[in-house]
Order: C-alpha cells, then sequence, then structure tokens
C-alpha cells in the first residue's frame, strides 16, 4: 500500500507547476502532475509521473481527471495546488466579452469546480490543503493586464471566503502570491492576444507598438524576477506546517506592493504602478 501523501498540481506543462511536481516528489509526496494538452502529460510520464489529463476550461475534463486522480489513490487526496492560468495582454477597452468570459473559465471557473469536487473528498477524510495560485496581480491592478488582473483580484475573493469557510474542517486554505517568476506564461500569452486583440483598429495604436516589442522579444529576466523553486519553497510550507499562512508573497515586487496597498491611498498608489 502506498502511504505517501498524495499532491494534485495543475498547470505542470512548464514554470511553477513544472517545478512545484519536481520538488515535491522529492520530498516524499506522491504528485499527480496534471496538464491540459496529453503531450504534456506524456513527457511527464516518461519522467516517471502520474500525469493526467486536467482541461479547467472543460467540465467533463475536470471531472474525468480528478477521477483518475481518485482512483490511482483509492479514493484519498492529501492536496490540492490550483496553478494552470493564462494571461490575454491588452487594453480593457479593446477586450471583447468573448475574451474575458475564456479567461474566466480558465482562470477562476474551473479552479472553483475542481475545488468543489475535492472538497468532499477531504471532508470524508478529515483534514486536506487547498493551496491557489494567485499572483502580484491579485493585490494591484497593472495596465495592459487587466483580463489577468480580474481573475485574480475575484481567485483572491473566493479563496478568502474559502478559507473562512473551512474553518474547523480540517482542510487549511492559502494563497501563494509570485511577482516576477520566470515562466512561459508570456509566450503562452502571444495566441490569446492575437485572437482577440485587434490592435491595428485600436485608438491605442501607438500604445500597443511599445507593448508588441516586450511582447514578442526574448529578453533578460526582469529586475526582481525569481526561478520557480522560489514559489515552490513556499508551497512546501503551505502543505507541511501544522499551522499554514494564509497568504505566501514570493518576490520584492509582492511584498512592496501589499505594503504600499495597505499604506497609501488609491491615487498616490496609482502613481507608483504607473511608474512600473
Amino acid at each position: 500500500m502506498d502511504t505517501r501523501r498524495t499532491l494534485l498540481i495543475t498547470g505542470c506543462s512548464s514554470g511553477i507547476g513544472l517545478d512545484a511536481a519536481r520538488g515535491l516528489r522529492e520530498r516524499g509526496w506522491r504528485v499527480l502532475a496534471s496538464c491540459r494538452q496529453e503531450a504534456d502529460c506524456d513527457r511527464l510520464r516518461a519522467e516517471g509521473f502520474e500525469a493526467p489529463r486536467l482541461d479547467y476550461a472543460d467540465p467533463d475534463s475536470v471531472a474525468a481527471g480528478l477521477a483518475e486522480v481518485l482512483e490511482a489513490t483509492g479514493g484519498r487526496l492529501d492536496a490540492l495546488y490550483n496553478n494552470g492560468a493564462f494571461a490575454c495582454p491588452g487594453a480593457l477597452e479593446d477586450l471583447p466579452r468573448e475574451a474575458l468570459s475564456e479567461i474566466f473559465e480558465t482562470n477562476l471557473f474551473g479552479w472553483h469546480d475542481l475545488t468543489r469536487r475535492v472538497i468532499p473528498v477531504m471532508r470524508a477524510q478529515g483534514h486536506g490543503r487547498i493551496v491557489n495560485c494567485s499572483s502580484v496581480l491579485g493585490l494591484v491592478g497593472v495596465k495592459w493586464r487587466g483580463a489577468y488582473v480580474a481573475t485574480k483580484f475575484a481567485l483572491e475573493g473566493l479563496t478568502d471566503v474559502l478559507r473562512l469557510e473551512m474553518a474547523g474542517t480540517g482542510i487549511h486554505v492559502a494563497l501563494i502570491e509570485p511577482g516576477p517568476v520566470t515562466s512561459r506564461i508570456r509566450a503562452n500569452s502571444i495566441p490569446h492576444f492575437e485572437r482577440w486583440i485587434d490592435w491595428k483598429r485600436s485608438a491605442r495604436r501607438e500604445e500597443y507598438e511599445g507593448l508588441l516589442h516586450r511582447l514578442y522579444e526574448e529578453r533578460a529576466p526582469d529586475r526582481f524576477e525569481l526561478p520557480p523553486s522560489a514559489v515552490t519553497a513556499k508551497l512546501v510550507h503551505a502543505l507541511e506546517a501544522r499551522r499554514p499562512r494564509p497568504r505566501y508573497y514570493v518576490t520584492t515586487p509582492t511584498y512592496l506592493s501589499g505594503t504600499l496597498k495597505r499604506l497609501l491611498p488609491t491615487r498616490a498608489l496609482d502613481r507608483v504602478v504607473a511608474r512600473g
């Protein structure tokens, strides 16, 4: 009988999710590392992972992916790390309703669907950990990233309420809020930008030219950028500490943004954010 603690992680094809899967496996967890694409699942299986396919935007995939996990573990799941998400850069005035609906399906509604399905399992076993990967953009808004910001602000509220509601059940709920971390989120956002943002007809066309430079060209790491292992280190505490924290900041910009949001009036914070 496999007595290792079991952990389901979503969005494990690269970046934060992949590092978390490798790091927690090294610590003795039985990691079920899910991905949206079957090809990515196959790559992880080649590394020795159990890798169910799970696409947040597809409710049938969420149900089937979790069923596969529970069948493999004998109906037990000690922890869930919601991580998979994408961005759709662009000015909000250029963002069609369909684009906002699409990003919420993956970045929020799918997370909620999977979490709701997991809670009865954790209730029955009397314990569990639910960790949601938010962002510094769940604390402060930044221009051109409104769609992603909206999903992360919503996730922050959803997670706060879930933490309150799960008090006393043995199920601990936490948020991780990374700032700039090495990942493929910029590159992965390009197809969404190209699909939804008609920048050539935008009133902000000249401003988009600067955005396109940052979006398409490879560049050096951001000033405060950290590797995904920095997030994994906080995840370890959220999963293994007797009393996990409600929130875990990662990177200097997150600590700074959290502090300034508490201390500054809105207009002063706007000026700071506008300066970058």
